[in-house]
C-alpha cells in the first residue's frame, strides 16, 4: 500500500509540473510582445531615415573644421519660407509647427536650451514636453496620459526667429568645402503687456540629423514669383538658402561677440571679418591666388629691345577677392612702369 500511494504522488507531481510549464511559456511570450510597440517604434523612424535619405553626415576625423551661429530673422525674404503659412492650410505647416508636433508626439527628442548657448544633445539634457509647454504658457490638455495641443494654441506666428548651429569644413576625403547645419533652435518673441520691445525667448535644442529625415516631407515656396513648392526644408537647409548674422563662434574664452564688442559698428566689422576668414580660407584651399602671366611688353632703350614681365590679376568668382587682387595688380603695374627695364632672361634668374 505504501509503494501504491508513493507511485499515486509522483504521478501527480509530474502532472502540477506538465501543467505550470504552459504558464511559464506563455508569460514569456506576453513579455515579449509587451516589447513590440518598442521595437516598432524604432523600426518606423529607421524606414522614415531609408525612404528620405539626407545628405551624408559629416565626418568626425576632418582636418579642418568651424563651428558658427547664427541668428535668422524670419521677417526677412530669404528667410520667409520657414515662417510662412503663419497659420496651417490644408496640408501646409510652417517649419514651427512641424517641428513641434514631431517633438509632442515623440517622434524627435527635443533638449534644452542653456542660459550659455551651448547645445548639449547628453541623456541629461533632454527635455520634457509637458515642461516645456508649462515653462512657456502654452495650453494644452491631456489625452491617455499624452498632452496634445490644437492648432490655434500652437505659438508659430510668434516663433519669428532661429538660432542655428553650421559647421564649416573640409573633408579631406573627398577634397570638398562644405557648410552643414547641425543643430536648431526656434524662439518666441513675446511682447510685454505694455506693448514694449519683444523679449526673444528661445525654447529648444533640436539635432538636425534626427529632424532631417522628416524635413524632406515638408514642402517649401522658394519665390514670390513661382508658388510652386518646388523645394523641401531639408533643400533649404542644405543649400545654406537662409540668411543670418553670426552672434557666435567657437572659441577657446566661450564668448559671443557681444562680449567683447562694445558697440554695434565693432560687432558688424567682428562678422564681416569672420565672413572674410571663412571666404579666404576657402580661396586659399582651391588655390584661388593671383597668378603671375608674362605680357612682354617691348621697350626700346639704347637699340637694343627688352622685355618687362608685368603682373595681370586672376578673376575669381568673389567680389572682393577680385578687387583686392585688382588693387594689387595696380600697385605691381606702376611699380614696373616705375623700375628700370631689365631683360626676361635676367628676371629669371
Amino acid at each position: 500500500m505504501k509503494r501504491i500511494s508513493i507511485f499515486i504522488i509522483t504521478l501527480a507531481l509530474a502532472g502540477a509540473t506538465a501543467v505550470a510549464q504552459p504558464a511559464k511559456r506563455r508569460s514569456t511570450t506576453s513579455t515579449a510582445a509587451a516589447q513590440k510597440p518598442t521595437a516598432a517604434a524604432t523600426q518606423k523612424s529607421d524606414r522614415a531615415a531609408l525612404q528620405f535619405p539626407t545628405a551624408a553626415a559629416m565626418p568626425e576625423d576632418v582636418v579642418w573644421k568651424r563651428d558658427i551661429y547664427r541668428q535668422l530673422d524670419l521677417m526677412r525674404d530669404k528667410n520667409a519660407p520657414m515662417y510662412y503659412p503663419v497659420e496651417p492650410v490644408g496640408r501646409q505647416v510652417n517649419l514651427f509647427t512641424y517641428l513641434f508636433r514631431l517633438i509632442l508626439t515623440g517622434r524627435v527628442q527635443a533638449y534644452t536650451y542653456k542660459l550659455d548657448g551651448n547645445e548639449s544633445f547628453e541623456e541629461k539634457d533632454k527635455l520634457a514636453v509637458k515642461d516645456m509647454l508649462e515653462r512657456y504658457g502654452i495650453f494644452y490638455e491631456e489625452k491617455d496620459g499624452k498632452p496634445t495641443v490644437a492648432d490655434s494654441d500652437v505659438p508659430s506666428a510668434e516663433a519669428t526667429r532661429y538660432y542655428i548651429k553650421e559647421s564649416v569644413y573640409l573633408d579631406q576625403r573627398t577634397g570638398t568645402f562644405s557648410t552643414k547645419v547641425t543643430a536648431l533652435c526656434p524662439i518666441l518673441m513675446r511682447e510685454d503687456e505694455f506693448g514694449g520691445e519683444a523679449t526673444a525667448y528661445p525654447l529648444f535644442w533640436v539635432k538636425y540629423d534626427d529632424v532631417a529625415p522628416y524635413l524632406t516631407r515638408l514642402p517649401m515656396m522658394g519665390s514670390n514669383l513661382n508658388n510652386v513648392s518646388n523645394m523641401t526644408a531639408n533643400d533649404f537647409f542644405t543649400m545654406n538658402r537662409y540668411e543670418g548674422k553670426i552672434y557666435k563662434t567657437n572659441n577657446l574664452q566661450g564668448k559671443v561677440l557681444q562680449n567683447y564688442c562694445e558697440t554695434d559698428s565693432a560687432l558688424m566689422r567682428e562678422q564681416q571679418k569672420i565672413e572674410k576668414q571663412l571666404s579666404d580660407f576657402e580661396e586659399g584651399v582651391w588655390g584661388h591666388v593671383a597668378a603671375d602671366t608674362t605680357d612682354s611688353v617691348p621697350t626700346q632703350t639704347e637699340g637694343n629691345k627688352k622685355s618687362v614681365r608685368r603682373s595681370t590679376p586672376a578673376k575669381t568668382s568673389t567680389s572682393a577677392s577680385s578687387s583686392s587682387r585688382r588693387r594689387t595688380g595696380g600697385a605691381s603695374e606702376q611699380k614696373a612702369k616705375s623700375a628700370p627695364s631689365v631683360s626676361a632672361r635676367r628676371q629669371r634668374r
